[in-house]
């Protein structure tokens, strides 16, 4: 399975004043770090390396996961410096440890797919970079995605249509080739990236049929929660 590059940079505003003194990625789901829950399940899908994108409050980062092998993980740490990155810039200085393809997880993401399909969709498809997209219809966050006879036609997180149905799940694969357009230690952001490529015909889709979870709000804190509590409980 490809390593993981995971997005856990940012400074969490939407969630104070629980991200006042912790990252985001610290947040307590169900009585554990939002963090050990996302490495257990990149563990169970078959991930085995994987690099963190870190910046603002790094250091609580590194000091809750370590170097991943309670996880069965070789975690790498990839930091933003003086300036946050931004999404893509992160991404584009973890290169080096990631190789030459790699998934792209964000940081308060929880998705339950299957990611072995995804990896086998990407090199099916040929292209240096997918995304896998959710057919939302509005149900979780705003639908940015028009996605027909499975191809992405537009994505557009600002600019939305009535024929956006879909959404950008949150799990992207890429060839560090996809970041070359990327310049060294500038901020940039993933989402411009996607749509430079898709404009260049460059950008492959693939729809996933599970829902995706994620904590940027205390909604989708308590939507995880409550999905995580019946999936213990399930035998």
């Amino acid at each position: 399975m490809l390593p993981a590059a995971i997005l856990a940079g940012g400074l969490a505003t939407r969630l104070r004043p629980l991200t006042e003194k912790i990252p985001k990625a610290l947040v307590d789901i169900a009585g554990e770090p939002f963090l050990w829950h996302q490495l257990r399940l990149l563990h169970s899908t078959g991930v085995r390396h994987v690099v963190m994108c870190v910046g603002h409050m790094a250091e609580r980062i590194e000091e809750s996961a370590g170097d991943g092998s309670r996880f069965g993980l070789t975690i790498e740490y990839s930091h933003d410096g003086a300036a946050p990155l931004g999404t893509a810039g992160a991404i584009k200085r973890a290169i080096p440890m990631l190789g030459d393809n790699f998934f792209v997880v964000y940081g308060d993401s929880y998705l339950p797919c299957n990611w072995n399909a995804v990896e086998q969709a990407f090199f099916t498809l040929g292209k240096p970079a997918l995304m896998t997209v959710f057919q939302n219809e509005g149900q979780w966050d705003y639908s940015n995605v028009e996605f027909v006879d499975g191809r992405i036609v537009a994505y557009n997180k600002e600019l939305r249509t009535p024929r956006m149905r879909h959404i950008d799940y949150g799990l992207g694969v890429f060839h560090k080739a996809a970041f070359d357009r990327i310049a060294e230690d500038r901020p940039s952001d993933l989402a411009t990236l996607y749509q430079e490529l898709l404009a260049e015909g460059q950008l492959a889709g693939f729809e996933v049929p599970a829902r995706f979870y994620e904590i940027g709000s205390f909604a989708g804190i308590q939507e995880l929660e409550l999905y995580l509590s019946s999936s213990l409980r399930d035998p």
